[in-house]
């Protein structure tokens, strides 16, 4: 498991009650969970795994050989630590977010030329995955509507807009046939009319929301809504833990629609 904070720990528990072995967790070498039993700092009995340094990430992964990493860090200290791990041969389930389009790309070419298994996704929630399926079929059939994402997390998430929201925005792009850079507006200030084919993209940050997302179609007369809200952390780590088993035994780049057949 790399990176053991909220996610992490919740992953590291629902492993173990799943019955997978969790033989590894590593964090940034300055965290004081450094050195701590995994199991303990999660919510769950003492696994004799010991949390170790991110800079020790080349040797913690000679010694435990693992089968597959999770990676739940941030997007710089991923990009890196994607390359280590592809040049080991281990199979990686990616729920980061936050990567640009440089380094997502580098990292599917750094998959590729190591032949390993990597399952790739912006949320890793089965109801997300099913949301961005009705969002397809919507945006189909109301491509005269205005369009607009909002997007709500806690105070303490880094990356704005979420990954999820941005995903959302490419699977609606990708429906009206656009390039999402040309027609995306994020937050809107200043004088002004929306224009037509614009998708509008609102990020809000407060207290302790776990997640919610929005998109809404609108045209003169009505609108329709389709909504995720994530009531904890349980419906990620629910993917987390299908993607584990999806991807253990093999090759290829794919995403939460292929663990789940959608």
């Amino acid at each position: 498991m790399l990176g053991v904070g909220r996610m992490g720990r919740e992953i590291i528990k629902r492993a173990v009650e799943e019955g997978l072995d969790v033989v590894a967790a590593i964090d940034s070498p300055e965290n004081p969970i450094i050195g701590k039993d995994a199991g303990v700092v999660s919510g769950t009995d003492a696994l004799g795994v010991k949390i170790s340094s991110a800079a020790e990430l080349e040797s913690t992964l000679k010694e435990t050989k693992p089968q597959v990493v999770v990676d739940f860090t941030n997007a710089e200290a991923c990009f890196w630590n994607f390359k280590l791990i592809c040049r080991r041969g281990i199979n990686v389930v990616v729920g980061t977010t936050g990567f640009s389009d440089e380094q997502l790309s580098e990292m599917k070419r750094e998959a590729i030329k190591c032949n390993i298994g990597v399952v790739i996704s912006p949320n890793m929630s089965v109801g997300v995955n099913i949301f961005w399926d009705l969002v397809r079929r919507a945006t189909k059939n109301l491509m005269d509507y205005d369009v607009e994402i909002i997007e709500q997390h806690h105070r303490f998430k880094k990356d704005s807009p979420s990954g999820t929201a941005l995903r959302t925005a490419e699977i609606i792009a990708e429906e009206m046939e656009k390039n999402l850079k040309d027609i995306a507006v994020y937050g809107r200030k200043g004088s002004r009319e929306r224009e037509r084919g614009e998708i509008g993209i609102h990020a809000i940050r407060a207290g302790d929301i776990v997640g919610e997302h929005t998109v809404i179609y609108a045209t003169l007369g009505e609108r329709i809504e389709v909504t995720h809200k994530a009531h904890s952390r349980t419906a990620f780590v629910n993917g987390v833990i299908k993607a584990i088993e999806f991807i253990k035994d093999k090759k290829g780049i794919y995403g939460m629609n292929d663990v789940l057949n959608i």
